[in-house]
């Protein structure tokens, strides 16, 4: 018998490698296999995810316009009605503009308002920007403001005033009292320019009391209400006036004694 030492070894070899010929085959299928279950579970989960996250609001109506208006103007619109200093961040978010975009503007917009000499500038103040005037203009604007508020108090307002100032606090019905006249008018009047505040109410009657304001002492030059001019001894006692008040009004009954005034 002839006998090759090889052949056995390369028989060997080709039943091995025909045993291992469906390995590499087998190991594909089972890849796929991963790969489609873990595509089945992702788009599971992003149906999940889908169901679970609300809804996306709509853009508000009007924003595609807004994003075309020209950058300036719009901003000098918006910073005109603002009430403090607004952010970049907030005027980005209202004009659909980039904050870096939103930046160079202001600042661009204050150097020209600067350049061009005008009344008022444009200030980042407080982590945001505003309107103010310039100072050199100070004059004019206060001029302005003041007009019309300096008006002298009437004769009625200051005695009412008075009363208030040296019996505070006190309630409406006992400085109507006190004056013989109606001063729910006047009282407006002092609430109004911040001379006088309310201050609780009373126990007794629940009638709300009334007292003099900061505003009012910065206005009179006062530190204190025990700068205060003495004149509270030519006021009537809280009893006094007490008396003269029923049930928080006061009383203005006509004389009928018959007397006429003499002249």
């Amino acid at each position: 018998m002839n006998t090759d030492p090889g052949t056995g070894d390369r028989g060997a070899e080709n039943a091995g490698g025909a045993g291992e010929a469906g390995g590499p085959t087998d190991a594909v299928d089972a890849v796929d296999a991963v790969d489609a279950t873990d595509a089945v579970g992702a788009v599971g989960a992003a149906r999940r995810r889908r169901k679970e996250r609300p809804e996306e609001a709509p853009p508000p109506a009007g924003s595609s316009t807004v994003a075309e208006l020209d950058l300036k103007p719009a901003l000098e619109a918006v910073l005109m009605v603002v009430d403090e200093p607004a952010t970049e961040e907030h005027l980005a978010r209202v004009l659909r503009r980039p904050r870096r975009e939103i930046a160079v503007a202001l600042r661009e917009l204050s150097e020209e308002y600067t350049r061009q000499g005008r009344g008022f500038d444009l200030r980042p103040v407080a982590g945001g920007w505003r309107f103010y005037t310039r100072p050199e203009y100070a004059d004019a604007v206060e001029g302005f403001v003041l007009d019309g508020q300096q008006a002298r108090l009437t004769q009625a307002a200051l005695e009412t005033l008075a009363v208030v100032a040296y019996r505070q606090p006190v309630s409406r019905s006992k400085v109507s009292a006190v004056r013989g006249v109606n001063c729910d008018g006047v009282m407006r009047t002092l609430l109004q320019r911040g001379l006088i505040e309310e201050a609780g109410t009373e126990p007794e009657t629940g009638a709300i009391l009334y007292r003099t304001t900061n505003y009012f002492l910065e206005r009179m030059g006062l530190r204190g209400l025990d700068e205060l001019p003495e004149l509270a001894p030519f006021l009537p006692e809280a009893d006094a006036v007490e008396a003269e008040s029923q049930e928080g009004v006061p009383s203005f009954d006509v004389d009928d004694s018959g007397d006429s005034p003499t002249s």
